[in-house]
């Protein structure tokens, strides 16, 4: 595992700073002879989250430089890709400026599983649209269904709709259409890739409000996230799903229709306002 902050070797402050405060947000995925499928996704996914957590981001020419120079000479790899601030604190936390961006690179890890049992529980994540780094709900999910006898948690929101995984998205299927959830929840680079490639697959997708109650109407369900591009979801609590590998195949197709995207460019106008930086209320 190689760590960088702003392109040099990570020191013990900014590693302990990170330790104790929770405060950021991140994106990861794998990178495949320096490209990434959804970049852009994921460039905007930081650059929204710089500037609404710290008032200011580094900009995509920024982003691109550091991703470059952490992955350099690596055929594949797994890279996340942090913000935080040394200047944001438990007892000072209005600090408005550019964060730091540390990159984290690692082998990839395995899918999540080749198929799961879930259990549906009430619980919607601070400030959902944003992948940041308060996990402790998503983890005592995670615990409390294993214990349960479950592999994994379904989130449902205060009105019983279903919105979002511990770690991932769900999508239903319904004869040859693709249901996502509409509920306050993280916009997943990986469902979005899919979304992109159902068209040229055979598949039409809709988007709209899910009710846990309503889900046997479903033939099928799975999950994905930038791991686990799909895995069949085989049971919802008491409510079983007859996956068609064939299609849930179409699903996967439609992911990797989808060409990698370079994280190195050479266009010079593919840049924010200032040099690249872009900030709150801009």
């Amino acid at each position: 595992m190689d760590i960088l902050i702003d392109g040099h070797p990570a020191t013990p402050e900014d590693l302990a700073h990170q330790a104790l405060v929770n405060y950021g947000a991140y994106t990861s995925f794998r990178v495949e002879n320096g490209a990434v499928r959804g970049l852009d996704l994921h460039l905007s996914r930081l650059n929204q989250a710089a500037i609404e957590l710290f008032g200011e981001s580094p900009g995509e020419t920024e982003f691109r430089r550091l991703m470059a120079l952490a992955v350099a000479c690596r055929d594949a790899c797994w890279l996340r890709v942090s913000l935080f601030s040394p200047e944001i604190g438990h007892r000072n936390p209005s600090f408005v400026g550019r964060p730091k961006v540390m990159t984290v690179v690692s082998p990839a890890p395995p899918p999540l599983a080749s198929s799961v049992r879930v259990t549906a529980v009430s619980y919607e994540r601070e400030a959902p649209h944003l992948k940041h780094l308060a996990t402790f709900g998503l983890i005592r999910a995670r615990r409390a269904a294993r214990a349960a006898g479950f592999d994994d948690a379904l989130f449902v929101d205060g009105q019983g709709r279903v919105s979002e995984g511990t770690l991932w998205n769900i999508g239903f299927v319904q004869g040859d259409r693709i249901v996502w959830p509409q509920a306050p929840m993280l916009a997943g680079v990986t469902q979005a890739v899919i979304q992109r490639g159902l068209a040229e697959a055979g598949l039409v997708s809709e988007t709209r409000p899910i009710s846990i109650s309503a889900i046997d109407a479903f033939d099928a369900a799975f999950l994905c996230n930038s791991a686990t591009l799909v895995c069949p979801i085989t049971a919802i609590d008491g409510v079983a799903f007859a996956n068609d590998p064939a299609l849930l195949a179409r699903v996967e197709a439609a992911w990797s229709a989808q060409p990698p995207q370079p994280i190195a460019t050479r266009d010079d106008d593919a840049r924010d306002d200032d040099d690249g930086v872009s900030r709150l209320g801009r």
